[in-house]
């Protein structure tokens, strides 16, 4: 089957590989569904596909990924009042460098050349405590381009 037939599995599945990589866990669809109460599914990437364009020889998907993993903190007293006293800033330094690394392998590695292609600039937003852990990482929201190459003949 050619990939534009399969082109939302196929996407879906180089995400996810990509993505396996770098954390533990990798889940899509609705956010509200994953077990974000289990520490052992971190760090976890969640693929989110927000719409998709059909044009004459492409299918452009709108994508976000969340990375994120769960806050740990210290029960001792707070000595420094810019890091605090939990590892928040080590976790979104790691989960800013999950998403850029596989960014990057959309930008100009393996996957570009396999017809996955980012189009334009990535938004890459941080939160914190989003869900019900004290949880913290980035959103990363870009346009991916593959081939439209459904043959209706």
């Amino acid at each position: 089957m050619n990939i534009g037939i399969r082109g939302f599995y196929l996407l879906l599945e180089q995400l996810k590989d990509t993505l396996l990589v770098d954390v533990k866990t990798v889940t899509t669809g609705d956010i509200t569904e994953v077990d974000l109460s289990k520490q052992t599914i971190f760090p976890l990437s969640h693929i989110i596909v927000n719409n998709a364009t059909s044009g004459e020889n492409v299918l452009t998907f709108n994508v976000s990924i969340l990375s994120m993993d769960v806050v740990d903190e210290s029960k001792e007293a707070t000595s420094d009042i810019f890091r605090g006293n939990d590892n928040e800033q080590d976790i979104l330094n790691t989960q800013l460098s999950v998403l850029n690394k596989a960014i990057q392998k959309f930008r100009i590695g393996s996957l570009y050349q396999d017809g996955y292609q980012i189009v334009g600039d990535v938004t890459l937003e941080p939160f914190y405590d989003r869900f019900e852990n004290k949880i913290a990482g980035w959103t990363a929201t870009f346009d991916l381009m593959i081939a439209n190459d459904i043959d209706i003949c």
